[in-house]
């Protein structure tokens, strides 16, 4: 103990402050502002309000809220691993936004050399930062936070990378991110939890427990999650009705799969009573599975049975499937993101794809074409003048039919999967080496390594000990 303490003391800081020192260099010589926020581009014939800071931050303070509130209380769901689950998740959060910045500005961002700096960078640093805090459930308690901060520092590229690919030579539709964020996050969290795996913690662990305290705080970030998520899911749409749409789809899908799960926990535990788990993860099922539809004409009948349908798989998910990945194939998922976010994500990308086949002008009108813009007419088509009379402003597109649409986006589902598995699994071997100070496995799930904890902080657990040995000798 005392050893990893001392060698954290130097290894932390000295990562930390390299980190700084190279993240303050790139920001210095290419990070920028753009026209929202650069003074020489304002005169007297700009308007304030028309400044994209009043669309764009409501959103962006929303996903911060998500960020550091929601995903920092959910994963403070270990009885002595509080600290480790807010804090490690504050830390990481912090830097991968920071890193996410002038990663993604490369790709999304940078003209004449520089990376041009507004709240809608912020927006995609956030979601950026969410991936790696969804992969961070797989190994949660079971890493160091040099580790996790290595994690950040080689998933955000990987991540940046495979969304440029993605957009720029695939086109693809994913408003709500199932398969850029969900399905990208859930397979490089399991690849890196894959490598790291440790045989003995499918016997159980005595830390690998909760408290009274620690599931209510747990559930208060599920509720801060779930009330953001309409803003996770709409941020990035286009204004106006489809927008309006994504809003409308989210909360409908997060209200079915909320009562879904509280009847479908009941039912699978053999008391017939509700599990905190269930009600912590498996009521946000359906924030994921509108998500690659959430702008689409689906309908809100359509939202609903999504919502249902995903709180479903995801239930059986933890039920049934999570033990046997960590039995038959070494996979520890701690926070079951496979089925929050791999199984719930597969089924809102195949709804994704069932609305693209299914969309016709009949149903969206010209505004087919703002929606899909890959189906747009070429340049030079007739129709596409016909349709700049009634849409003034639509852009030339690729002329694809739905079908093709819908075979770019099944490519799109498993070249992410393949390229964050693979990154995934690539990262955990970084993370095996001993310099990065992992705990042992006595000290997963256990603030005690890393924190100055309190002395009685794991008195419940001593209580609950004393009380199952007292039951036991009556």
């Amino acid at each position: 103990m005392k050893t990893r303490s001392v060698s954290l003391r130097v290894k932390l800081p000295v990562f930390v402050f390299v980190l700084e020192v190279v993240i303050f260099a790139l920001y210095a010589a290419f990070v920028t502002y753009d026209e929202h926020t650069d003074a020489r581009f304002q005169n007297n014939h700009t308007n304030p309000m028309d400044n994209a800071v009043y669309k764009d931050y409501p959103f962006f303070a929303d996903i911060q809220v998500m960020i550091f509130l929601g995903f920092g209380c959910l994963l403070a769901f270990f009885r002595l691993y509080g600290f480790g689950g807010m804090v490690f998740n504050f830390l990481t959060a912090t830097f991968a936004i920071q890193w996410a910045i002038l990663v993604q500005g490369y790709f999304q961002f940078s003209h004449d050399g520089k990376i041009h700096l507004g709240v809608i960078n912020l927006i995609n640093a956030e979601f950026a930062c969410a991936v790696v805090l969804i992969s961070f459930g797989a190994v949660l308690g079971k890493t160091s936070p040099l580790q996790l901060l290595v994690m950040a520092l080689l998933e955000v590229p990987v991540f940046a990378v495979t969304e440029w690919a993605v957009l720029k030579y695939l086109k693809i539709n994913d408003a709500g991110g199932s398969i850029l964020i969900h399905l990208f996050a859930c397979y490089f969290g399991l690849g890196v939890t894959f490598v790291l795996y440790r045989p003995h913690l499918n016997d159980g662990h005595a830390k690998e427990n909760t408290s009274y305290q620690s599931d209510i705080l747990s559930v208060m970030g599920t509720l801060f999650l779930w009330v953001f998520w309409p803003s996770f899911n709409s941020a990035l749409t286009l204004g106006g009705d489809d927008q309006h749409r994504a809003i409308l789809h989210t909360f409908i899908g997060l209200s079915a799969s909320t009562l879904t799960a509280f009847a479908l926990s009941v039912m699978l535990n053999k008391n017939g009573k509700l599990t905190m788990a269930d009600i912590q993860n498996v009521t946000l099922a359906g924030g994921v599975t509108v998500g690659a539809s959430v702008d689409m004409m689906i309908s809100p009948a359509a939202a609903y049975a999504l919502g249902v349908m995903g709180c479903t798989a995801c239930m059986l998910g933890y039920k049934y499937l999570s033990p046997l990945l960590a039995r038959r194939f070494r996979i520890q998922d701690q926070c079951g993101i496979h089925n929050l976010h791999g199984l719930t994500g597969l089924i809102s990308c195949a709804a994704g794809i069932c609305a693209i086949l299914a969309a016709d002008e009949e149903v969206y009108g010209p505004s087919l074409y703002e929606i899909f813009t890959h189906r747009a007419p070429v340049e030079g088509d007739p129709k596409l003048q016909e349709l700049q009379m009634l849409i003034p402003g639509l852009r030339p597109g690729l002329g694809r039919t739905a079908r093709e649409q819908a075979l770019f986006q099944v490519a799109a589902v498993f070249s992410t999967i393949g390229v964050s598995a693979l990154g995934g699994v690539f990262t955990g071997f970084i993370l095996k080496l001993p310099y990065l100070a992992p705990p042992s496995d006595d000290f997963c799930f256990d603030d005690k390594p890393y924190f100055d904890v309190p002395p009685n902080y794991d008195s419940p657990l001593q209580l609950y000990s004393k009380t199952a040995t007292d039951d036991s000798a009556a």
